[in-house]
């Protein structure tokens, strides 16, 4: 008999990388019969074996937080599975009243919610304090009544080891086979460089753009400007008026892949806020599968990861000189760039992949159903 098993988001899209590509796919394949509850406003449907139900999609946030949930709730209900597994804050309300029910429940955090908020932009900064606090403590109190929780770092792991939860890190590392094409010869590659996620301030999207005025290079961005208006500040640089940048906006797996194939550098420099210090990002991971340095945030732990295994170069992120100098640096030591990117590669092959995270989402599940085999 197979186990039935219930994923549910209320802000993720149906074909969420973490989501449904890793975490709903690695269960399919081990014997787990998924479904898969969203808000997108789109038709339900089957895909590879997954089954998505979709509520329905409500314009605003407070609509999501509160009408969302109720239907997700509904839907979770009739749907009568062993586990739920939920991936977003505004679903604990449906998460505990699901445990009351007698229901396996599992609260999967993808990031330190109570940290965001502290740099949200469209939270008004008098309420940021209050509100992370306020959501701290509903985090913890609820933490202790699910059957798992589920981190995407080891960093928020040890917030809620610490409280007493039972908490597990499942990284977000790259699908290894999603990138396939590091033997690719490096003289084949464009003169230019990409970013690719949410195209923000904090993301550090500004000194990115300034980085390039004296560089001979095209930047290729990939991602949604949030809030939209920022594009209009970036579009006004220097670099940008003389034809060095390259929108893609939000693209797919296969253009993402594309992208990164032609590349010779991916960049990833947040600024330094709290909620980013300790945080994995995953494009970084995927740059370096895809077999190309990178160019990142000093940040300690990421400090580590490209000293241990020599794959990229880390620099002030609020310093435009600094991020211009790694990436000439790079551009201008192609073989140093090449065997940087080469050890990415391995690096992800050896210890910072899917497969290995799966094994332990996969043990998970097996120690929650379990009891249920009785």
């Amino acid at each position: 008999m197979k186990h039935k098993i219930c994923h549910l988001t209320s802000a993720h899209n149906r074909n969420d990388v973490r989501i449904f590509l890793k975490q709903c796919h690695s269960l399919v394949n081990n014997n787990f019969d998924v479904s898969f509850i969203v808000a997108n406003g789109l038709d339900n449907e089957i895909v590879n074996n997954i089954k998505i139900f979709d509520v329905g999609k409500l314009g605003g946030r407070i609509n999501r937080i509160f009408l969302t949930t109720k239907k997700i709730y509904k839907k979770a209900l009739q749907l009568n599975c062993d586990v739920y597994h939920f991936h977003d804050p505004e679903l604990i309300a449906a998460g505990l009243m699901l445990k009351k029910k007698g229901k396996k429940v599992i609260y999967d955090v993808h990031e330190d919610i109570p940290r965001q908020i502290l740099s949200k932009f469209y939270i008004p900064i008098i309420f940021r304090k209050t509100l992370s606090f306020l959501v701290e403590k509903l985090e913890n109190y609820a933490s202790k009544k699910f059957d798992k929780i589920v981190t995407a770092t080891p960093y928020i792991r040890d917030r809620f080891l610490k409280i007493g939860a039972d908490a597990i890190d499942i990284n977000n590392f790259p699908l290894l086979n999603e990138f396939k094409f590091s033997h690719i010869n490096w003289e084949n590659k464009k003169n230019q460089v990409c970013y690719i996620g949410a195209i923000t301030k904090v993301r550090g999207a500004v000194e990115l753009i300034e980085s390039f005025t004296e560089l001979d290079l095209k930047l290729v961005l990939a991602g949604r400007y949030q809030p939209i208006e920022l594009r209009k500040q970036l579009v006004g640089m220097q670099a940008w008026k003389e034809c060095k940048i390259e929108e893609k906006g939000f693209v797919g797996r296969d253009k993402i892949n594309l992208i990164l194939e032609e590349s010779k550098i991916g960049l990833v420099t947040l600024h330094p806020i709290i909620n980013y210090l300790d945080s994995l990002p995953i494009k970084m991971f995927e740059y370096m599968a895809a077999g190309i340095p990178f160019v990142a945030s000093n940040f300690s732990y990421w400090k580590e990861i490209a000293s241990k295994n020599n794959c990229g170069i880390c620099v002030d992120p609020k310093d435009s000189k600094s991020i211009e100098k790694g990436i000439r640096y790079l551009i201008n030591n192609p073989k140093k760039a090449q065997e940087m990117g080469k050890n990415g590669r391995q690096a992800v092959e050896k210890k910072y992949n899917w497969l290995i995270e799966e094994e332990k989402l996969i043990k998970l599940y097996k120690e929650i159903v379990k009891p249920l085999c009785i």
